[in-house]
């Protein structure tokens, strides 16, 4: 396809040839009118030749009209282009037609039809949570595998001495000083065992994550944050009253 440029180029060029050649055509034939004038006449001159002074004059008549209609239809154009704002405008309904408003609703519908139609329905994505659930556009991974940096900066806040952690460590392992703290269930395990459980999926496994996986592995994580942030707010209310016990005010 030709370039945008290429086209005006080719355009405007034709459009100057189709002037030139109506312009060469017209004198042409006036000349010849002219000429035909002269040489009809009875004195076959120019002098007192009714003729060819009506047809020259009417060649200039035609002549200055045209201009004239150029000139206006160009600033009649430059009038209305000059009205329009460069700003943008909202369009309200009493500035159209109301068959123009009605038809601009109804393709507005259709649009909005065929792009919630266009949505993908019923895909499964290994790893991540389907469209139109709970887990859509979660990667079960990635997610899981963040709770760690979070359950490990609450330990940090509630055991002081609580050991670093490090890139291939089981969580079983590294929050084995956690344990006390959380709940059991009716088997006797903490939600800590299901965390490692989930998080050694999430680390070596080849295939994703399940959903049902994931799910077990962000409940548990959960319980763990919740028994943690428990504990800090116990902390935090235990220290505010040793300060206020150390710290009593004085009457006055």
């Amino acid at each position: 396809m030709l370039s945008l440029r290429l086209q005006r180029t080719i355009s405007e060029t034709l459009y100057a040839f189709i002037v030139l050649i109506i312009i060469v055509a017209t004198g042409l034939s006036c000349a010849a009118l002219i000429s035909q004038a002269v040489r009809t006449s009875p004195l076959r001159s120019w002098k007192n030749n009714i003729n060819a002074l009506m047809i020259g004059a009417s060649y200039i008549v035609v002549f200055i009209a045209s201009i004239l209609f150029c000139v206006n239809r160009r600033v009649i154009v430059r009038l209305k282009l000059q009205r329009i704002s460069k700003t943008y405008q909202t369009i309200e309904r009493k500035d159209l037609p109301e068959r123009v408003h009605k038809y601009i609703i109804q393709e507005y519908i259709r649009a909005c039809l065929i792009a919630y139609e266009s949505l993908p329905k019923n895909v499964y994505h290994e790893g991540w949570g389907s469209p139109g659930t709970e887990y859509s556009g979660i990667h079960f991974r990635r997610v899981l595998l963040d709770t760690v940096t979070r359950i490990d900066e609450l330990a940090h806040i509630v055991i002081r001495r609580h050991p670093k952690l490090k890139p291939h460590a089981r969580m079983l392992h590294h929050f084995r000083f956690l344990t006390p703290l959380l709940p059991q269930d009716e088997y006797g395990i903490t939600p800590l065992h299901y965390y490692d459980s989930a998080i050694q999926v999430a680390r070596h496994s080849r295939k994703e994550l399940t959903e049902d996986e994931f799910r077990v592995g962000m409940e548990a994580a959960y319980q763990i944050e919740k028994s943690l942030n428990e504990c800090r707010m116990e902390m935090e209310m235990v220290e505010s009253e040793s300060v206020t016990r150390l710290n009593p005010t004085r009457p006055p």
